[in-house]
Protein backbone atom coordinates (compact mmCIF):
# COMPACT_ATOMS: atom_id res chain seq x y z
CA UNK A 1 0.00 0.00 0.00
CA UNK A 2 2.90 2.37 0.72
CA UNK A 3 6.13 3.07 -1.15
CA UNK A 4 8.11 4.66 1.69
CA UNK A 5 7.90 6.03 5.22
CA UNK A 6 7.43 9.53 3.81
CA UNK A 7 4.58 8.20 1.66
CA UNK A 8 2.89 6.89 4.82
CA UNK A 9 3.23 10.26 6.55
CA UNK A 10 1.97 12.24 3.58
CA UNK A 11 -1.02 10.03 2.81
CA UNK A 12 -2.12 9.69 6.44
CA UNK A 13 -1.91 13.47 6.76
CA UNK A 14 -4.22 13.79 3.77
CA UNK A 15 -6.69 11.61 5.68
CA UNK A 16 -6.43 13.88 8.73
CA UNK A 17 -4.02 11.72 10.75
CA UNK A 18 -0.71 13.35 11.67
CA UNK A 19 1.72 10.52 12.31
CA UNK A 20 4.98 10.79 14.21
CA UNK A 21 8.10 9.32 12.52
CA UNK A 22 7.84 6.21 14.73
CA UNK A 23 4.20 5.64 13.76
CA UNK A 24 4.85 6.16 10.04
CA UNK A 25 7.87 3.85 10.10
CA UNK A 26 6.05 1.04 11.89
CA UNK A 27 3.01 1.26 9.61
CA UNK A 28 5.31 1.07 6.57
CA UNK A 29 7.10 -1.99 7.95
CA UNK A 30 3.83 -3.73 8.85
CA UNK A 31 2.65 -3.23 5.29
CA UNK A 32 5.94 -4.23 3.67
CA UNK A 33 6.52 -7.30 5.88
CA UNK A 34 2.89 -8.40 5.93
CA UNK A 35 2.86 -8.50 9.73
CA UNK A 36 -0.01 -7.60 12.07
CA UNK A 37 0.51 -4.36 13.97
CA UNK A 38 -0.07 -4.33 17.74
CA UNK A 39 -0.66 -0.76 18.94
CA UNK A 40 -0.66 -0.04 22.68
CA UNK A 41 -1.11 3.18 24.59
CA UNK A 42 -3.57 5.11 26.73
CA UNK A 43 -7.12 5.66 25.56
CA UNK A 44 -7.73 8.52 23.18
CA UNK A 45 -4.28 8.84 21.58
CA UNK A 46 -5.36 7.69 18.11
CA UNK A 47 -4.89 3.92 18.04
CA UNK A 48 -8.26 3.16 16.48
CA UNK A 49 -8.09 6.24 14.28
CA UNK A 50 -4.80 4.96 12.84
CA UNK A 51 -6.51 1.84 11.49
CA UNK A 52 -9.35 3.94 10.08
CA UNK A 53 -6.89 6.29 8.39
CA UNK A 54 -4.91 3.42 6.84
CA UNK A 55 -8.13 1.95 5.45
CA UNK A 56 -9.13 5.31 4.02
CA UNK A 57 -5.85 6.04 2.25
CA UNK A 58 -5.55 2.47 0.95
CA UNK A 59 -9.09 2.42 -0.41
CA UNK A 60 -9.65 -0.68 1.72
CA UNK A 61 -12.73 -1.89 3.58
CA UNK A 62 -12.46 -1.58 7.35
CA UNK A 63 -13.54 -4.75 9.15
CA UNK A 64 -13.76 -4.22 12.90
CA UNK A 65 -13.87 -6.73 15.74
CA UNK A 66 -14.72 -4.88 18.93
CA UNK A 67 -13.43 -6.98 21.82
CA UNK A 68 -15.12 -7.24 25.19
CA UNK A 69 -15.30 -9.69 28.06
CA UNK A 70 -17.20 -12.73 26.86
CA UNK A 71 -16.66 -12.31 23.12
CA UNK A 72 -16.46 -15.82 21.69
CA UNK A 73 -15.89 -17.70 18.45
CA UNK A 74 -19.45 -17.16 17.25
CA UNK A 75 -19.05 -13.39 17.58
CA UNK A 76 -15.50 -13.20 16.29
CA UNK A 77 -15.35 -15.86 13.58
CA UNK A 78 -18.62 -17.33 12.34
CA UNK A 79 -21.83 -19.04 13.35
CA UNK A 80 -24.58 -20.94 11.59
CA UNK A 81 -27.96 -19.37 10.95
CA UNK A 82 -29.89 -21.83 13.11
CA UNK A 83 -33.31 -20.30 12.46
CA UNK A 84 -32.83 -20.56 8.70
CA UNK A 85 -31.50 -24.10 9.05
CA UNK A 86 -34.60 -25.17 10.98
CA UNK A 87 -36.85 -23.66 8.31
CA UNK A 88 -34.91 -25.52 5.63
CA UNK A 89 -35.22 -28.82 7.51
CA UNK A 90 -38.95 -28.27 8.03
CA UNK A 91 -39.44 -27.51 4.34
CA UNK A 92 -37.78 -30.76 3.29
CA UNK A 93 -39.50 -33.27 5.51
CA UNK A 94 -39.33 -36.04 2.91
CA UNK A 95 -35.52 -35.83 2.75
CA UNK A 96 -33.13 -38.04 4.63
CA UNK A 97 -30.85 -36.44 7.24
CA UNK A 98 -27.81 -36.94 5.00
CA UNK A 99 -29.50 -35.04 2.20
CA UNK A 100 -30.58 -32.21 4.49
CA UNK A 101 -27.21 -31.97 6.25
CA UNK A 102 -25.35 -31.45 2.98
CA UNK A 103 -27.56 -28.46 2.24
CA UNK A 104 -27.88 -26.76 5.63
CA UNK A 105 -24.12 -26.73 6.25
CA UNK A 106 -23.39 -24.70 3.14
CA UNK A 107 -22.41 -21.10 2.42
CA UNK A 108 -26.06 -20.05 2.29
CA UNK A 109 -26.46 -20.70 6.01
CA UNK A 110 -23.10 -19.36 7.19
CA UNK A 111 -23.03 -16.06 9.10
CA UNK A 112 -19.54 -14.62 8.79
CA UNK A 113 -18.16 -12.51 11.61
CA UNK A 114 -15.22 -10.05 11.42
CA UNK A 115 -12.29 -12.50 11.43
CA UNK A 116 -13.71 -14.69 8.69
CA UNK A 117 -14.99 -11.69 6.74
CA UNK A 118 -11.50 -10.19 6.71
CA UNK A 119 -9.83 -13.17 5.06
CA UNK A 120 -12.52 -13.92 2.49
CA UNK A 121 -12.58 -12.32 -0.93
CA UNK A 122 -9.88 -10.55 -2.88
CA UNK A 123 -10.79 -6.93 -2.14
CA UNK A 124 -8.35 -4.98 0.08
CA UNK A 125 -9.28 -4.91 3.76
CA UNK A 126 -8.00 -3.51 7.03
CA UNK A 127 -8.85 -5.76 9.97
CA UNK A 128 -9.14 -3.80 13.22
CA UNK A 129 -9.15 -5.93 16.38
CA UNK A 130 -10.01 -3.19 18.82
CA UNK A 131 -9.27 -3.29 22.58
CA UNK A 132 -7.81 -6.79 22.37
CA UNK A 133 -6.92 -6.70 26.07
CA UNK A 134 -10.61 -6.64 27.01
CA UNK A 135 -11.26 -10.06 25.46
CA UNK A 136 -10.83 -13.25 27.46
CA UNK A 137 -7.50 -15.06 27.24
CA UNK A 138 -9.17 -17.93 25.36
CA UNK A 139 -9.90 -15.72 22.35
CA UNK A 140 -6.15 -15.29 21.78
CA UNK A 141 -5.88 -18.93 20.67
CA UNK A 142 -8.34 -18.14 17.90
CA UNK A 143 -6.36 -15.07 16.91
CA UNK A 144 -3.16 -17.09 16.71
CA UNK A 145 -4.51 -19.31 13.92
CA UNK A 146 -5.87 -16.37 11.98
CA UNK A 147 -2.78 -14.16 12.37
CA UNK A 148 -0.25 -16.95 11.80
CA UNK A 149 -1.58 -18.46 8.59
CA UNK A 150 -4.46 -16.15 7.71
CA UNK A 151 -6.75 -19.11 7.48
CA UNK A 152 -9.83 -20.34 9.30
CA UNK A 153 -11.04 -23.90 9.63
CA UNK A 154 -14.80 -24.46 9.43
CA UNK A 155 -15.29 -28.18 10.14
CA UNK A 156 -18.32 -28.49 7.85
CA UNK A 157 -16.70 -26.59 4.96
CA UNK A 158 -12.95 -27.15 5.38
CA UNK A 159 -10.12 -24.64 5.63
CA UNK A 160 -10.63 -21.16 4.20
CA UNK A 161 -7.35 -19.43 3.33
CA UNK A 162 -6.99 -15.74 2.55
CA UNK A 163 -6.56 -15.01 -1.14
CA UNK A 164 -5.39 -11.53 -0.15
CA UNK A 165 -4.09 -10.84 3.35
CA UNK A 166 -5.67 -7.92 5.17
CA UNK A 167 -3.66 -5.23 6.88
CA UNK A 168 -4.20 -6.08 10.55
CA UNK A 169 -4.20 -3.65 13.48
CA UNK A 170 -4.70 -4.84 17.06
CA UNK A 171 -5.15 -2.17 19.72
CA UNK A 172 -4.69 -2.50 23.47
CA UNK A 173 -4.96 -0.19 26.46
CA UNK A 174 -2.79 -2.67 28.42
CA UNK A 175 -5.51 -3.41 30.97
CA UNK A 176 -4.13 -6.95 30.95
CA UNK A 177 -0.97 -8.50 29.57
CA UNK A 178 -1.33 -10.10 26.15
CA UNK A 179 0.33 -13.46 25.58
CA UNK A 180 3.89 -13.68 24.29
CA UNK A 181 2.69 -15.95 21.48
CA UNK A 182 0.39 -13.21 20.20
CA UNK A 183 3.03 -10.52 20.59
CA UNK A 184 5.58 -12.56 18.61
CA UNK A 185 3.32 -12.53 15.58
CA UNK A 186 3.04 -8.74 15.54
CA UNK A 187 5.11 -5.64 15.07
CA UNK A 188 4.78 -3.49 18.18
CA UNK A 189 3.99 0.21 18.36
CA UNK A 190 3.38 2.30 21.45
CA UNK A 191 1.50 5.55 20.93
CA UNK A 192 1.75 7.89 23.88
CA UNK A 193 0.76 11.50 24.29
CA UNK A 194 2.33 13.56 21.51
CA UNK A 195 4.91 16.31 21.84
CA UNK A 196 3.38 19.77 22.21
CA UNK A 197 4.18 20.82 18.67
CA UNK A 198 2.58 17.72 17.16
CA UNK A 199 -0.48 18.09 19.38
CA UNK A 200 -0.79 21.74 18.38
CA UNK A 201 -0.74 20.68 14.72
CA UNK A 202 -3.40 18.06 15.45
CA UNK A 203 -5.62 20.67 17.10
CA UNK A 204 -5.16 23.05 14.19
CA UNK A 205 -5.97 20.27 11.72
CA UNK A 206 -9.11 19.13 13.55
CA UNK A 207 -10.30 22.62 14.55
CA UNK A 208 -8.94 24.92 11.83
CA UNK A 209 -11.18 27.81 12.92
CA UNK A 210 -9.36 28.06 16.26
CA UNK A 211 -6.87 30.89 16.60
CA UNK A 212 -3.21 29.81 16.44
CA UNK A 213 -2.37 31.45 19.76
CA UNK A 214 -5.36 29.91 21.52
CA UNK A 215 -4.50 26.49 20.09
CA UNK A 216 -1.01 26.76 21.57
CA UNK A 217 -2.49 27.80 24.94
CA UNK A 218 -4.86 24.82 24.87
CA UNK A 219 -1.98 22.41 24.34
CA UNK A 220 0.08 23.97 27.14
CA UNK A 221 -2.77 23.75 29.64
CA UNK A 222 -3.47 20.13 28.71
CA UNK A 223 0.23 19.39 29.16
CA UNK A 224 0.12 20.92 32.65
CA UNK A 225 -2.90 18.76 33.53
CA UNK A 226 -1.10 15.63 32.34
CA UNK A 227 1.76 16.46 34.70
CA UNK A 228 -0.62 16.29 37.67
CA UNK A 229 -1.39 13.15 39.62
CA UNK A 230 -4.87 12.60 38.22
CA UNK A 231 -7.02 9.48 37.97
CA UNK A 232 -7.50 10.05 34.25
CA UNK A 233 -5.37 12.57 32.40
CA UNK A 234 -6.85 14.16 29.28
CA UNK A 235 -6.22 12.39 25.99
CA UNK A 236 -5.64 13.90 22.56
CA UNK A 237 -9.30 13.32 21.73
CA UNK A 238 -10.26 15.40 24.76
CA UNK A 239 -7.82 18.12 23.78
CA UNK A 240 -9.62 18.38 20.44
CA UNK A 241 -13.00 18.35 22.20
CA UNK A 242 -11.85 21.18 24.45
CA UNK A 243 -10.68 23.21 21.47
CA UNK A 244 -14.10 22.77 19.86
CA UNK A 245 -15.75 23.75 23.14
CA UNK A 246 -13.79 26.99 23.34
CA UNK A 247 -14.65 27.75 19.74
CA UNK A 248 -18.35 27.12 20.42
CA UNK A 249 -18.22 29.46 23.44
CA UNK A 250 -16.49 32.16 21.42
CA UNK A 251 -13.58 32.27 23.87
CA UNK A 252 -10.68 34.32 22.56
CA UNK A 253 -8.34 33.63 25.48
CA UNK A 254 -7.95 31.13 28.29
CA UNK A 255 -8.90 32.99 31.43
CA UNK A 256 -9.60 31.35 34.76
CA UNK A 257 -13.38 31.51 34.49
CA UNK A 258 -13.43 29.82 31.08
CA UNK A 259 -11.02 27.08 32.17
CA UNK A 260 -12.94 26.32 35.38
CA UNK A 261 -16.27 26.25 33.56
CA UNK A 262 -15.02 23.77 30.95
CA UNK A 263 -12.78 21.43 32.95
CA UNK A 264 -15.48 18.79 32.65
CA UNK A 265 -14.66 18.46 28.97
CA UNK A 266 -11.09 17.45 29.78
CA UNK A 267 -11.47 15.61 33.09
CA UNK A 268 -13.94 12.83 33.83
CA UNK A 269 -13.74 12.50 37.63
CA UNK A 270 -14.87 15.06 40.19
CA UNK A 271 -11.77 14.67 42.35
CA UNK A 272 -9.63 15.38 39.24
CA UNK A 273 -11.67 18.50 38.52
CA UNK A 274 -11.24 19.74 42.09
CA UNK A 275 -7.52 19.00 42.09
CA UNK A 276 -6.98 20.75 38.76
CA UNK A 277 -9.03 23.77 39.82
CA UNK A 278 -6.89 24.11 42.96
CA UNK A 279 -3.46 23.50 41.42
CA UNK A 280 -3.64 24.79 37.86
CA UNK A 281 -1.72 28.07 37.50
CA UNK A 282 -2.60 29.66 34.17
CA UNK A 283 0.11 32.29 34.57
CA UNK A 284 2.73 29.54 34.72
CA UNK A 285 1.57 27.89 31.51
Amino acid sequence: MFTSVDDVSARLAEAGYLASPAVATTVFLADRLGKPLLVEGPAGVGKTELAKAVAQVAGARLVRLQCYEGVDESRALYEWNHAKQLLRISAGRDETWDEARTDIFSEEFLLTRPLLTAIRGEDPKVLLIDETDKADVEIEGLLLEVLSDFQVTVPELGTITAARRPFVVLTSNASRELSEALRRRCLFLHIGFPEQELERRIVRLKVPELDETLAASVVRVVGALRAMDLRKVPSVAETVDWARTLLALGAGTLDESVVRATLGVLLKHQDDVLKAAAKLDLDAV
